[in-house]
């Protein structure tokens, strides 16, 4: 049994040669790590050839096992991954399988059972969240893509059981007092109209000795995101933070609750933008900009806008000069119709369609018509957009519901965000003591 709260080990430090030749050998640190300076290598260990299996303590990880993770993964990706990134993936992802394995053992170890029910149940509700889906839609949708409903359901039984398991080991531990929670309110509320952003967070850990491989491997995954990788689906699997559960996403915060490098380099993004990596003391940082709003005060985009939306259609064929002059007509036949409840009448005279929809959030919309709505009085119109192929449309404002100014975390939701954040970073040692101890055969 793991005791919790208390260091399993101390890292040991490595030291170059040349260092040890100077201290003299009654100087050698205990248990350091000897590096010497001109290193040879003796035969070939190219994890780049090792086969994707392996066995931990006993339980066996598959190639099947490991090729049907990575393509949910893929998928997410629409297959934008070269066949180098591929190699690096298939390895990441035979790593999260062991922890996965690992949690699984823990909570047997400790009696503690997930259910097939519990899983079943949190498997319908991914089909009902993440793709609006009955259960054996999403299993079609799996078998599909070249991965099955058993490899989602292990992942989930994975997360359920770790979750047990800090449920009982780490979270009734985890103390965070009244004057602490109090604090942090203060100086939220003294932070009133400031800035804060939503980020997410690819974060790879790294030491003196493996920095430089590290570096590359975050290099290669900002390549990656760049050509249309899925953040989200990089950041659960590659990144070495309690947030790669949740896609990497660290929730609402201020720069200055970051470290100093991260801060500075998320300062500069607009959302939807990427910096990295970037160092720091503990490894490599890729962050992504989600959403930017100001705390405590009631942001514009958060309005629920109630609009309608006219448009029209191009025959096949239709020259872009055509399309030019029927734009321009039907956007002044547009501008002349007298608010929502005229609308109607005009679009049927021009033979074009309406469809009528009140609870659009402006913030679900693209940036450029955001800025363009929100600046509309009732019953006018946005500029005309879109394409030959796909038709001219305008969206007329009918109606508008403004934010109310934001109240900020209450007291409870503070205590259980700080609870949260410590629980997650015992949890992280915890898994640490895991592959400590673990033995792993790989075929």
């Amino acid at each position: 049994m793991l005791m919790l709260g208390l260091a399993a080990f101390t890292a040991g430090s490595l030291v170059p040669a040349a260092a040890l030749a100077q201290a003299g050998p009654a100087e050698t640190p205990q248990g350091a790590i000897v590096i010497p300076d001109d290193v040879q290598i003796f035969g070939k260990n190219d994890p780049n050839h090792r086969r994707a299996t392996a066995v931990v303590n006993g339980d066996i990880i598959t190639g099947t096992d490991v090729e049907q993770r990575l393509a949910l993964i893929l998928a997410a990706n629409q297959g934008k991954i070269g066949p180098e990134e591929m190699q690096r993936l298939r390895l990441q992802v035979l790593r999260n399988l062991i922890d996965e394995t690992l949690q699984i053992q823990e909570a047997k170890a400790q009696d503690l059972k997930v259910t097939d029910d519990e899983v079943d149940s949190t498997y319908e509700r991914v089909a009902q969240q993440n793709f609006r889906q009955e259960a054996t839609a999403l299993d079609a949708y799996l078998g599909k893509v070249g991965s099955s409903a058993g490899s989602l359901k292990r992942q989930i039984r994975g997360e359920l059981a770790w979750q047990a398991v800090l449920r009982r080991n780490v979270q009734p531990f985890v103390n965070v007092s009244e004057t602490e929670v109090r604090e942090v309110m203060d100086r939220l509320k003294a932070a009133k109209g400031t800035e804060e952003y939503r980020l997410g967070e690819i974060f790879l850990s790294a030491t003196s000795e493996t920095r430089a491989q590290v570096s590359e491997n975050a290099q290669q995954i900002m390549e990656q995101l760049k050509k249309g990788g899925s953040f989200v689906a990089y950041a659960r699997q590659y990144s070495q933070a309690s947030t790669a559960a949740v896609g990497g996403d660290l929730g609402w915060i201020r720069l200055a609750q970051l470290p100093s490098e991260l801060a500075g380099a998320a300062q500069g993004l607009g959302a939807g933008q990427l910096v990295g990596p970037i160092e720091t003391s503990g490894g490599f940082s890729i962050l992504y900009l989600i959403d930017k709003r100001q705390v405590l005060t009631a942001d514009p985009r958060d309005a629920v806008l109630s609009l309608k939306q006219i448009s029209i259609e191009f025959p096949a064929g239709t020259t872009e000069a055509t399309a030019t002059k029927r734009a321009a007509e039907f956007a002044a036949a547009m501008k002349s119709a007298r608010g929502c409840g005229a609308v109607d009448a005009v679009a049927q005279g021009i033979g074009a369609q309406v469809v009528a929809n009140d609870q659009v959030r402006a913030r679900d919309l693209p940036g450029p018509l955001q800025d363009a709505l929100l600046a509309l009085s009732l019953g006018e119109t946005s500029p005309p957009f879109g394409s030959i192929a796909e038709g001219v449309r305008v969206l007329m404002l009918c109606g508008r519901d403004d934010p109310q100014v934001a109240s900020g975390p209450s007291f409870e939701q503070m205590m259980a965000q700080m609870e949260d954040d410590r629980v997650n970073k015992r949890a992280q040692a915890y898994l640490r003591d895991l592959r400590r101890d673990a033995v792993i055969e790989y075929n």
